[in-house]
């Protein structure tokens, strides 16, 4: 962590400066402990510091491990202390500041207390040493045998086989080299050889999406070189309206196909709707199309056989969700024009800021401390995620599946049945002022929140005043301290994440520091956070769910061809479906026939009946 060394009070005109979000009440304050902060010259549109709090001891509940490791509670625990002094020396002693990536963390307005700190440091060692390990190649997810390696995605060395930093590089290499050659216009659609690509339609779910979702929201150019669309879901309509809203610049569309399987149905299922497209309108999909998947999968084979415009590589120890730093997410946004190499430069300094075994001095270390005090290591309350910044409003759709899909387990690593969570919603500043701000101030308390700030509103010398000294984005940063303020004047907790810009660098850095938050806490509560069982659970219900369907089906048809037809019940249904304790999931198609009676094969005098008993 940066040192504390020196701060500047508030103007007295009233000119903010840019530095994090804490105020002080007092200027006496000033006087007894300082903190420094990068200085600008004071204009509009820049922030000033607002005071933390403390804590006070009360009869509570602590959760805490006694010798087994197992949860027990303790007799003290903490409420928000509302002096404003004691707020100061908190935000003094806790603030982490990165200078050189501009970021800084705020946890003073969580309650957890020296003791709490002290009795959790044994466990916050061990997840700094799996986490060394995981780095240097070690079986971190072994239920599934595999190594977890997206670190080195921005560190290429610290791959433990010179092979794997090979792989990395090369890759890395040859996206840059395809994405410049694309938009430079050397690569061309076959159907405009003058012309050049114009658009990006990326094929892909969960993990595949969400992250080049955030980024193209947060960091795409106004005026991009590529214009990105997404197909993110197997819904018929979502896909029809991204392909027409194509319109005829079909024809100059790349499209790229993302699945590490290669097998995923719902981006199988868009990339067969796209081709469709793609011939009904006379074009070559090979010629357009881009493969992002693991060597040798379903999709990998045949984008080689068919012959398609590029194919580059998924690594087995990259998780759809840490994969943004790959080519899943790195190529979509080198085709819109970010620079993705300052991405991976802030999720690099950001991974070396976390590697110190100092909670204090670790960002990764304080999220998931707060995390465990707010919810008693439980996941008992929720995370609410609040940027105020319109931007960076798919940040917490991202962090929704890093947090929950990693999170979110029924058993631990000694499999002791556990029921793991860490729930994450939310929306952005001010819009949840008219949102759900009214339920999360006076309402019930099962929350805490997360703040994500950013302290420069435009570009230097963009900034205009709406009235003397007031500019727009300060009434957005009124709205985050009055909210944060509103909220802890009930006890309720929140974190601060400040950035001074959203740039590429600042993006990385937001991305490495939760991925690197989850992997502590997870070691924390002790559970495997690299696997999905749950979501390969529901894969295998929808799987049997489809084969069910075309059972009854079948059922339906030759009941349907007969003469005179044959009248059926749903339990008669359900009995030729071999499935006599499913008729309720049979009854559940009886709609699904009238909307889709495509399906069905029937002539004129043909057809079932279905009728209830």
């Amino acid at each position: 962590m940066a040192s504390i060394s020196g701060i500047c009070s508030s103007s007295p005109t009233l000119k903010p400066r840019l530095r994090p979000a804490a105020a002080l009440t007092t200027a006496s304050l000033l006087r007894k402990d300082s903190v420094s902060f990068p200085t600008a010259r004071p204009r509009p549109g820049d922030r000033s510091l607002f005071a933390q709090s403390v804590a006070r001891e009360i009869k509570a509940e602590l959760a805490k491990a006694d010798g087994d490791g197992a949860l027990i509670k303790d007799e003290k625990k903490k409420v928000l202390e509302k002096d404003p002094r004691a707020l100061w020396r908190r935000y003094v002693d806790w603030l982490y500041q990165h200078k050189e990536l501009g970021l800084y963390l705020d946890v003073s307005r969580v309650g957890f207390t020296d003791e709490f700190v002290a009795e959790m440091e044994p466990r916050f060692q061990a997840a700094f040493k799996a986490m060394e390990e995981l780095e240097k190649g070690a079986i971190a997810n072994p239920d599934e045998g595999r190594m977890v390696g997206h670190y080195w995605l921005r560190d290429p060395k610290r791959a433990p086989k010179p092979v794997l930093t090979v792989q990395i590089e090369n890759t890395l290499e040859a996206l840059l080299k395809f994405s410049g050659d694309v938009v430079s216009g050397k690569i061309k659609p076959p159907a405009s050889p003058e012309g050049r690509f114009t658009q990006v339609l990326s094929v892909g779910i969960g993990g595949s999406a969400l992250g080049p979702q955030f980024v193209a929201e947060a960091l795409a150019p106004d005026v991009p070189p590529l214009k990105i669309r997404f197909i993110d879901n197997t819904d018929p309509a979502g896909i029809d309206h991204q392909i027409a809203q194509l319109g005829e610049e079909l024809a100059s569309t790349l499209v790229i196909v993302i699945s590490k399987s290669g097998g995923t149905p719902e981006t199988r299922n868009g990339l067969l709707e796209v081709q469709k497209a793609f011939r009904e309108a006379g074009l070559n999909f090979a010629k357009q199309g881009v493969a992002i998947t693991q060597e040798n999968s379903l999709l990998d084979n045949t984008a080689r056989i068919e012959g398609w415009l590029a194919r580059f590589p998924m690594f087995d120890w990259v998780g759809g969700r840490t994969s943004e730093m790959s080519a899943v997410g790195l190529l979509p946004a080198a085709l819109q024009g970010i620079d993705i190499k300052e991405m991976l430069a802030g999720g690099k300094l950001m991974d070396e800021a976390n590697r110190t075994t100092v909670v204090k001095n670790n960002p990764a270390a304080l999220l998931a401390l707060c995390w465990y005090w707010a919810t008693d290591g439980l996941g008992s309350k929720d995370m609410v995620v609040l940027p105020y910044k319109d931007s960076l409003l798919l940040f917490s759709r991202y962090l929704q599946q890093l947090v929950m899909e990693s999170i979110g387990k029924e058993f631990d690593l000694d499999g002791n049945r556990v029921n793991q969570g860490l729930t994450v919603y939310g929306n952005k500043g001010s819009t949840d002022q008219h949102a759900y701000i009214q339920q999360l101030r006076d309402g019930v308390h099962n929350f805490f929140v997360t703040f994500i700030e950013v302290l420069r509103d435009r570009p230097p010398g963009h900034d205009w005043e709406l009235e003397p000294g007031v500019t727009c984005g300060d009434y957005l940063f009124g709205m985050l301290q009055g909210t944060r303020s509103a909220l802890y004047s009930n006890d309720r907790e929140s974190i601060t994440v400040s950035v001074e810009e959203v740039t590429p660098r600042s993006v990385g850095a937001l991305i490495a520091l939760y991925e690197r938050a989850v992997g502590i806490y997870a070691s924390l509560v002790n559970i495997n956070a690299y696997h999905q069982p749950g979501v390969e659970a529901g894969k295998k219900a929808a799987g049997e769910v489809l084969a069910l369907q075309k059972r009854v089906l079948s059922v339906l048809n030759e009941a349907s061809c007969k003469e005179p037809v044959e009248p059926l019940t749903l339990d008669e249904v359900a009995d030729r479906c071999h499935a006599p304790e499913d008729v309720l999931p049979v009854f559940c198609f009886h709609p699904f026939f009238f909307f889709f009676s495509h399906l069905l094969t029937y002539s004129p005098n043909c057809f079932a009946c279905f009728r209830l008993k």
